[in-house]
């Protein structure tokens, strides 16, 4: 019998390496960027083509890749699908501002693969699995943090935002209409926090510091600072627009409801200034 012929498929950042591995294609990966490490069974075994604002395109089109699947979900990812774009090879591009973005994503990534119904599967599950709770007049207000210096957080225009509200909080940047927001150095927010939730990227979640927010200067009026409530929360499971987005969500609703706060010691590594 002949062996049917499986799409090669070159990944470019980690979340689309977890969608095609979430759909069961692990199998047609011949490539993935350095950052891609879930899963490690399978990524552990692929080329890895440099990080994803290095990434060699050449190395990658070396492979005679039957579709790339790229992103502009980080500044600079502009020349990478550009190098793409230019050789004519077949691609799909994401660059998601909310939590239907998300999914629509995976559906096309999914339609691509020629496989949309595990797609629909795929996004059906994550719903069931991330069920809406409406935020209450009172809900705390919730600041997701991707980096503690200068203070910048997840503001409307994102996934995030809508993973808050669905877990049953309210965004304390809601009123950004962009994607992040840079807060001012050693001034205490003009908004209110009540819950804040390290996601620091690029950062292995051991090394988030809670001790780093609690000494802020000009934030020990903040309600999150004066009552400690402070969550790590994997950058991993927030800044991935992907299935383990679920697990933010899980995260996020504990801390909500005030199930989870972390407690970190303080001699433990700290990102770079």
């Amino acid at each position: 019998m002949l062996k049917r012929n499986v799409m090669r498929v070159v990944s470019h950042t980690c979340s689309n390496t977890e969608i095609v591995c979430a759909l069961g294609l692990q199998d047609a990966l011949v490539a993935v960027d350095s950052d891609s490490d879930f899963p490690p069974g399978v990524v552990g075994r692929l080329p890895q083509l440099g990080r994803d604002l290095q990434l060699d395109v050449d190395a990658a089109l070396a492979l005679r890749p039957d579709l790339v699947l790229s992103s502009l979900t980080v500044p600079g990812h502009e020349r990478i699908v550009a190098a793409f774009e230019a050789s004519g090879v077949p691609l799909v591009v994401c660059n998601p501002q909310n939590l239907d973005d998300v999914f629509d994503d995976i559906r096309r990534i999914a339609a691509a693969l020629g496989v949309a119904a595990r797609g629909e599967q795929l996004v059906g599950d994550m719903q069931a699995q991330m069920p809406v709770c409406t935020p209450r007049e009172d809900a705390p207000r919730v600041l997701v943090e991707w980096w503690p210096k200068p203070v910048i957080g997840a503001a409307r225009r994102s996934w995030v935002h809508d993973l808050i509200e669905r877990a049953g909080g309210r965004n304390a940047l809601a009123e950004c209409d962009t994607q992040t927001h840079t807060l001012v150095a050693d001034q205490a927010p003009d908004t209110g926090i009540d819950v804040l939730a390290m996601s620091w990227c690029g950062v292995k979640v051991d090394k988030y510091r809670a001790d780093v927010v609690l000494k802020r200067e000009g934030w020990q009026a903040v309600n999150a600072i004066r009552e400690r409530r402070i969550v790590a929360i994997s950058e991993e499971f927030l800044g991935r627009p992907g299935p383990r987005l679920v697990e933010g969500y899980r995260q996020l609703r504990m801390a909500i409801e005030g199930r989870s706060f972390a407690s970190h010691d303080s001699s433990r590594g700290q990102p770079d200034d």
